[in-house]
């Protein structure tokens, strides 16, 4: 065992959420380097560090610190030295030698005790006086502070932002009540905070802890697409989350509601289920699965304040922004086979209806599967403006969505978070908040917005991008309202088009070239019910009969490695397995793991990194699984020179592991468009690899081929909008593989997942 006793020269390397470092320490003359975790320390401190000298094979000789404490200066020298580190904010080299020279081995006291004695030095007023004995004070009471969350299992960076965010106040209420850091603290769930009460000693039934459990319950069933539970759903969900009769929990919603916490509406009946195509009334696609259900009339819905009100004013917005043009329908058509004529485009009756319908509508919804002539209507509407002179803008919901919009149209499109410009702003504690720079104040300067795979959107991003547009200003959304529903909380164009309220024209005819792929036929009869011929031999939907898992998986590397490469002229990366479940044999998770061995095996001259059971080696392919709204990305030059940045990497983003650096525990993925982005190790649980993902996964993607695996799942996961997805991700080729009548099952399956969401009940609220 070795023992350092030195100055904090320099930290090179510090991981904030583990407190894990490595200090270059000062120890008469000589140069330590010191790794180990960390408490709380800062530049020019003294530490006095025990443990064992181990030689890095790049870094050299190193100590791994098992134990340390931090000590405060002794002698005269000492004294100077950390004062004039910077340690303390407007002390400088000069400064702190004539603090020292004045007050010699009583600096320290004098600090604490008499600071304004300080003021005796020249160049410190008393004011500056206070503020250099205040630093001195807080960094002391930082280190504590530090020390104190520790034995609560919280992280340095969470530490450092409850002591930010409270200060002294910090103890009394951690004792008195955890669940404020939960409402207060970004990144303090209640999981973390519910730990703490029950480390602190409070009461299980302790109204703190029911009313923070309530919120959880709301905010976690967010998570799972919901913007509200029914009460008695939410009550027996807080009831096993809290382990407390769901007597001891009515009472407080009452509270909640009066403090603005929750907010409680009646849940409308059941909506009329007639279903035209265009026009108003429920539209197509409306079933019981997204209004209150048969017998909804009576019950309540509690929400979360912030999703009851991003469901009004969304409401709100579209109900202003659903005005009526009068240009009449001779004018429109000429015009339009002007440019029919200019640009060779041919259109159906339904899509110069569409064409109709956007030069005439302030809101407009264009559906349909594929091959219906989406793209072309849109082409249409986007060149009949353009013949107008109008400024159209268009986006989709992620980069390979709005790329894809891009290659169809040869207009820019956006992800909507760029059209919207997101920022992030810094707080005074150091933290990012979210926001978009366009707004109501600052709006989107178009005449026309269209926005592609609205699917895809939820309430959040919903209302975000309405407050950006402009009473007067088109918007045209366009989408296929029989996918999956989007992944965050809510059920937009459904609910949209379900109200009957806003001018929808549904795209019904398959048009002939499309119809010459088995894809777009095969997808039709999916979302049709009608049965699909798994034995014909076709160019593009491929079925291979396989009955156990394994046999399946040794199928799916066949075709991933050696057919389908040549087959769709696409690198394997490209080819994307889509499967229903995470977990189970054929679930991402297995997977995952048996291609990685495949496709990027273990080579010494790539570097890797272990965490939760999970390998990430040079090369691999990953996705992002949570919007990161704070994380920077850069796209460099071939000099490795930044040329552009931004911040954003979201859901359902890929990538490929281009560098790990296992001294500096980081991690650099680049994803679409050559963004890089450095991941500390710490934040690896956002990323998991990507040679498999679940088809929520897949929205708004397009591969050149994919591959599916089909066996037994459970019923409620195994449906016809699910399949449906998956089959329509493929540009060139679909192989299923695995057992027809599951096949056959899930498209017979007309099953879905329910969702609580209100924004139907929101929008028929409002006077026509």
């Amino acid at each position: 065992m070795a023992t350092v006793t030195g100055f904090v020269e320099k930290i090179k390397y510090r991981n904030e959420e583990n407190g894990y470092s490595v200090l270059e320490v000062s120890s008469d003359g000589q140069e330590y380097v010191l790794v180990g975790t960390f408490h709380y320390i800062g530049e020019g401190e003294m530490i006095c560090a025990e443990g064992t000298m181990t030689e890095h094979p790049v870094y050299g000789e190193q100590m791994a610190v098992e134990s340390y404490e931090i000590r405060s200066p002794e002698d005269a020298a000492a004294m100077e030295r950390y004062l004039g580190s910077g340690a303390i904010k407007g002390v400088g080299a000069a400064l702190a030698a004539r603090i020292v020279r004045r007050f010699k081995a009583d600096t320290f006291r004098i600090i604490e005790e008499e600071p304004e004695r300080l003021s005796e030095v020249k160049g410190i007023s008393e004011r500056m006086a206070m503020e250099i004995a205040g630093q001195m004070e807080e960094k002391k009471d930082m280190r504590q502070a530090m020390i104190f969350l520790q034995e609560y299992g919280v992280s340095m960076n969470l530490a450092a932002k409850i002591y930010r965010e409270y200060g002294p106040r910090m103890y009394g209420i951690i004792k008195e009540n955890p669940y404020r850091l939960a409402d207060d603290i970004p990144g303090v769930g209640f999981k973390m905070a519910d730990e703490i009460a029950r480390r602190v000693g409070i009461m299980a039934d302790s109204d703190y802890r029911i009313k923070a459990g309530i919120l959880y319950t709301l905010l976690k069933a967010a998570g799972q697409g919901h913007t509200y539970l029914p009460r008695e759903e939410l009550m027996r969900q807080a009831s096993e989350l809290l382990l407390v009769p769901i007597g001891n929990m009515e009472k407080h919603l009452m509270d909640m509601q009066m403090d603005r916490r929750i907010v409680v509406k009646p849940v409308a009946a059941k909506t009329d289920p007639s279903r035209p195509e265009t026009g108003t009334g429920p539209a197509d696609g409306w079933d019981d699965a997204y209004a209150g259900g048969p017998d909804a009339g009576g019950q309540q819905a509690v929400y979360a304040s912030a999703y009851y009100y991003m469901e009004l004013n969304t409401a709100r917005m579209l109900h202003d922004l659903n005005v009526r043009g009068k240009t009449p329908a001779e004018e429109i058509h000429e015009r339009l086979g002007q440019v029919m004529e200019q640009t060779g485009l041919e259109l159906d009756p339904l899509q110069v209806h569409a064409v109709e319908e956007a030069v005439n509508s302030g809101l407009l919804i264009i559906t349909g599967g594929p091959g219906t002539g989406k793209t072309t209507t849109i082409n249409a509407i986007i060149r009949y403006f353009e013949a107008e002179r109008m400024d159209i803008l268009l986006a989709a919901p992620t980069g390979r969505a709005a790329k894809r919009m891009t290659e169809a149209t040869g207009y820019e499109a956006k992800t909507i978070h760029r059209l919207l410009e997101m920022n992030g702003s810094p707080g005074e504690d150091g933290s990012i908040s979210l926001q978009f720079d366009r707004n109501e104040e600052n709006p989107l300067d178009a005449d026309v917005v269209i926005i592609d795979e609205m699917s895809m959107v939820d309430i959040q991003l919903m209302q975000s991008l309405l407050r950006a547009v402009n009473v007067g200003t088109r918007l045209i959304l366009a989408g296929d309202v029989n996918q999956l529903p989007s992944v965050g909380p809510g059920n937009v164009l459904k609910d949209m088009i379900g109200s009957g309220r806003f001018n929808v024209v549904k795209l019904t005819r398959i048009f002939r070239q499309a119809a010459e792929s088995d894809i777009v036929v095969n997808a039709h009869r999916i979302n049709e019910g009608q049965p699909v011929d798994l034995t014909k031999r076709s160019r593009d939907f491929l079925f291979i009969r396989r009955g156990q898992p394994d046999e399946i998986i040794s199928a799916m590397i066949t075709l991933m490695t050696k057919k389908l490469p040549g087959y769709v002229h696409a690198d394997p990366y490209e080819i994307q397995v889509l499967t229903p479940m995470r977990k189970g044999a054929l679930g991402v998770e297995r997977l995952n793991s048996i291609f990685q061995a495949y496709l990027n095996p273990p080579d010494e001259k790539k570097a890797e990194h272990e965490t939760g059971g999970v390998v990430f080696r040079e090369g691999d392919k990953v996705m992002q699984i949570r919007n990161n709204y704070q994380i920077e990305w850069e796209v460099r030059s071939r000099y490795g020179i930044p040329t552009e940045t931004g911040m954003g990497i979201f859901n359902g983003d890929t990538g490929i592991i281009r560098e790990i650096n296992t001294f500096a525990e980081t991690l650099t993925v680049e994803f679409d468009e050559g963004r890089m982005v450095e991941y500390e190790f710490g934040q690896l649980e956002e990323l998991e690899l990507a040679y498999a993902v679940t088809i929520h996964k897949s929205q708004g993607s397009e591969y050149p081929a994919v591959i599916i695996p089909v066996h037994s799942g459970p019923r409620m996961l195994m449906t016809r909008n699910l399949i449906y997805t998956a089959v329509t991700r493929a540009r060139s080729c679909v192989c299923l593989v695995g057992v027809p009548q599951t096949f056959q099952d899930m498209a017979n399956n007309r099953m879905e997942q329910r969702r609580y969401c209100g924004l139907l009940d929101r929008i028929l609220e409002i006077p026509e």
